[in-house]
């Protein structure tokens, strides 16, 4: 066979080949699937090309003939076929200009996307090193102040309206026992206090973890139900302290906002993370009317600094559900 019909076979089935793989809907272009349609239209006993660093073919690929594949300009790869004396197949390196500069940008894509992944898992696994670094370095200084000190405030405020009420209504003497309870409770706040100051968390959150932490510091709320997995394994302390923190902030707001409403605390453990629910029956707000730099930002940064969120839903009436998620370090 001659080289020039060669060439003109080659091209041919060049075409034939890219209709064929646009319509199965595989890789496209599939250059190994190609270079076995140039090998048999041209009775080739090899065929190979190859595009950035990255060879395709079938057959042999000894002392062949080469030419350079050019398209728009540059050049895109190399076209390579044995015997070499089947060679030149200009038609032939023309036709695959266009298909090995689709080739390429498609390896290109693939390139940037697994460095994207790359860079998009380092960032993760950065976020989570800068959060438990801030963590250490009590740069939440200022939430903790807010969201520990303030529920033990919320407490006593509780407590002294609870004093004055016995004064008036019964007298000193019977106000004693909650004069005692207002003692022991300034005594936790002021110990709290002292200890978000030092940058230590709640003594039971590090030891025994979230559970215990939220069973500790909300049974002396009668108002509060506690529903937390039993089987609630321990997450890093950065996400354990978030919860915690984003939880009992949310309880203190339903405190503040939601008087005499019934309070529910609900955290569960499921294999893509850490899930929590706080829900009230209370008057609820409208959300559209809060200003952009109301408290529940607070919660939101609080989560979003261990890769969590928090979405908070209310209706007036009927109440407010502040639900998040965390997920699993992976």
């Amino acid at each position: 066979m001659r080289a020039r019909e060669r060439d003109s076979r080659a091209v041919a089935a060049v075409a034939d080949c890219l209709a064929a793989q646009a319509t199965a809907g595989g890789p496209w272009p599939d250059l190994v699937g190609i270079a076995g349609a140039v090998l048999h239209a041209a009775e080739l006993t090899g065929c190979w090309l190859t595009v950035g660093g990255r060879r395709a073919g079938q057959g042999l690929d000894r002392d062949p003939w080469t030419a350079t594949v050019a398209y728009g300009g540059e050049a895109q790869g190399v076209l390579a076929i044995t015997p070499a004396s089947a060679g030149p197949l200009p038609e032939l390196a023309r036709a695959l200009g266009p298909v090995l500069a689709a080739a390429r940008l498609t390896a290109e894509t693939d390139d940037l996307r697994r460095v994207g992944d790359v860079a998009a898992r380092e960032l993760a696994d950065g976020r989570w090193r800068a959060a438990a670094e801030m963590d250490r370095e009590r740069r939440g200084l200022e939430r903790d102040l807010h969201d520990g000190a303030q529920h033990h405030l919320v407490a006593l405020r509780m407590a002294v309206g609870l004093l004055e009420h016995t004064l008036a209504a019964q007298g000193a003497g019977a106000a004693r026992d909650r004069l005692d309870d207002l003692l022991a409770r300034l005594g936790a706040a002021e110990e709290l206090v002292l200890r978000t100051a030092s940058g230590i968390l709640p003594l039971v959150l590090v030891s025994d973890g979230l559970a215990a932490a939220l069973a500790a510091h909300l049974a002396e709320h009668d108002d509060v139900c506690v529903d937390v997995d039993g089987e609630l394994r321990r997450y890093p302390a950065a996400v354990e302290s978030a919860v915690y923190f984003v939880c009992m902030e949310a309880v203190n707001n339903a405190h503040k906002h939601a008087v005499g409403a019934s309070i529910w605390v609900r955290v569960r453990d499921s294999l893509r993370g850490l899930e929590f629910e706080v829900r009230d029956d209370g008057r609820g707000f409208d959300p559209g009317a809060l200003p952009a730099d109301a408290g529940l930002h607070n919660l939101n940064t609080r989560a979003g600094a261990v890769g969590g969120w928090v979405r908070v839903s209310s209706e007036v009436g009927v109440g407010t559900v502040v639900t998040g998620f965390v997920p699993a370090a992976g």
